[in-house]
């Protein structure tokens, strides 16, 4: 059974109740693009934004703001030869309630919203996010 065969297909979700490994290896069985953000040096909104430019490879014209994060988002297209067409994002470290100028929750609601889209699609998007401890 996989860790997908309990998670909607589109979802998301804190990263602590699953087992990192253990998504990438579904995702790779799925043949589900999988975009992995390491978040743990951004302390602040540009940080963030930066890394998930760099990790999710945005193009050059991303505005490093909420709505183009969505625009960009809803732009990627999953794997054109999946069985199971979709998307496992990671967003790792995100910076606590202590980070300057973030909103983690609006972050989070950027995913929400692009699952909704994906929904309509059929399309997988599962997100799963981790946050630093102060």
């Amino acid at each position: 059974m996989s860790a997908f065969s309990n998670i909607p297909p589109q979802a998301v979700l804190p990263l602590d109740a699953y087992d990192l490994a253990e998504l990438r290896r579904c995702a790779q069985r799925a043949d589900q693009r999988l975009l992995h953000a390491k978040l743990a040096d951004a302390t602040d909104k540009a940080g963030v934004m930066d890394e998930l430019a760099r990790a999710f490879s945005l193009p050059g014209h991303f505005g490093h703001n909420l709505d183009a994060l969505y625009d960009c988002v809803t732009d990627m297209k999953p794997p054109s030869q999946a069985d199971q067409p979709g998307f496992v994002i990671i967003l790792e470290g995100l910076p606590g309630a202590a980070a300057k100028d973030f909103d983690r929750e609006a972050l989070l609601d950027v995913f929400r919203e692009a699952a909704s889209f994906f929904f309509d699609r059929g399309t997988a998007f599962r997100v799963f996010y981790s946050v630093r401890r102060s």
